[in-house]
């Protein structure tokens, strides 16, 4: 049996504090083009750019250019803060031979803006796995079972970490064991979606994510 574990990680909200700055600008987006523009920011956390423009701007080709280049220049200035606790956490795995990964909705663009700030966060991980590589979004499985076979580990090895509805329906989705951040959504909307929650990782071990149980 491969006895690989494995942490799978969304990157807004989850290893960096952003999900507050993307509100605010895709809540400007729904004010700007839409009739009924009520928290839009809500309505598209853990959708890709694809994703939002099927289903909210389709055939709307001249508006989708004026969000990318807006969108690139706001994730250009935005800050990309660590989650607290999350390079502790990240060191505590890789001594504990656990494979790590990013699996992210972020295109190539803004990953590049997240090197910039941060150029060592790729030595933290195994593999990084952006909308790039993917055909379907979160909630859709894709993304983590594809960082699962870059990481050639077993589905019921792999643990989760998320903080959107989306990302962890994709979790759930995967069969893998979810852990739940409570940085974007309080803990009463994620706490039946995860099999544990947590406010960062300031508190969260090796040890704890062993002693978690899938539901």
């Amino acid at each position: 049996m491969n006895r690989t574990i494995a942490a799978l990680f969304d990157l807004d909200g989850v290893i960096v504090d952003t999900e507050s700055q993307y509100s605010i600008y895709w809540n400007n987006v729904g004010v700007k083009y839409l009739s009924d523009p009520d928290r839009f920011g809500d309505k598209v956390k853990g959708n890709t750019l694809r994703q939002i423009f099927e289903k909210y701007f389709s055939g709307r080709e001249e508006i989708q250019q004026e969000i990318v280049e807006n969108l690139d220049k706001w994730e250009h200035d935005m800050s990309y803060d660590y989650i607290p606790g999350i390079l502790d956490f990240l060191n505590c795995l890789r001594k504990n031979d656990v494979k790590t990964a990013i699996v992210t909705s972020s295109n190539d663009v803004k990953m590049a803006n997240l090197y910039r700030e941060h150029p060592d966060i790729k030595s933290y991980f195994d593999v990084i796995v952006t909308a790039n590589q993917i055909s379907r979004s979160k909630p859709d499985p894709e993304c983590y079972l594809l960082a699962a076979k870059l990481l050639d580990a077993d589905i019921q090895n792999c643990y989760v970490f998320e903080d959107s509805l989306a990302g962890l329906a994709a979790g759930r989705a995967a069969g893998m064991t979810v852990v739940g951040l409570s940085t974007t959504l309080p803990f009463s909307r994620i706490e039946d979606k995860a099999d544990i929650v947590i406010s960062d990782f300031r508190e969260f071990g090796f040890d704890k994510l062993m002693s978690i149980k899938r539901s």
